[in-house]
């Protein structure tokens, strides 16, 4: 079992999935730092300031109508059944943000690596395989 192990990580494909992991998730803050600190401030001027993180339904009564953020995290604290579907809104919208943010990104870099490799030519390799290819199909 022990070989076993050492052979799984002799691999590399679990040093570059944890290389991935770490790079993510440091990414991951960098992109959050982006949404929160300036892609959703314009969205919040443009809905007129509507704090999303505000709306919530309490199940019990007792706190529906509050809108003092330190009266909804003392309720929350204090374990009110309180359904928040404002901080749901919130997440999907900070989500769709996120994924396209990282798409355009994926998208302008598989263009720039694409574009690297055409400017680099064909390798000098694969010309004269090309070319014994080419041949050997001549003779055929």
């Amino acid at each position: 079992m022990w070989n076993d192990f050492k052979e799984f990580l002799k691999r590399g494909n679990v040093i570059d999935l944890a290389i991935a992991v770490v790079i993510g998730a440091a990414f991951g803050k960098v992109i959050t730092s982006l949404v929160e600190g300036v892609i959703m401030p314009p969205i919040g001027f443009l809905t007129g300031g509507i704090d999303f993180k505000a709306m919530f339904y309490d199940v019990s009564g007792k706190y529906n109508g509050v809108t003092d953020p330190a009266m909804i995290d003392e309720a929350i604290k204090g374990g009110a059944p309180l359904i928040m579907y404002g901080q749901l809104i919130t997440d999907i919208i900070q989500f769709l943000i996120v994924a396209f943010v990282i798409f355009i990104i994926a998208r302008y870099t598989v263009r720039y690596f694409k574009f690297l490799e055409a400017e680099k030519g064909t390798p000098p390799e694969v010309e004269l395989l090309t070319e014994i290819r080419d041949l050997l199909k001549a003779k055929s």
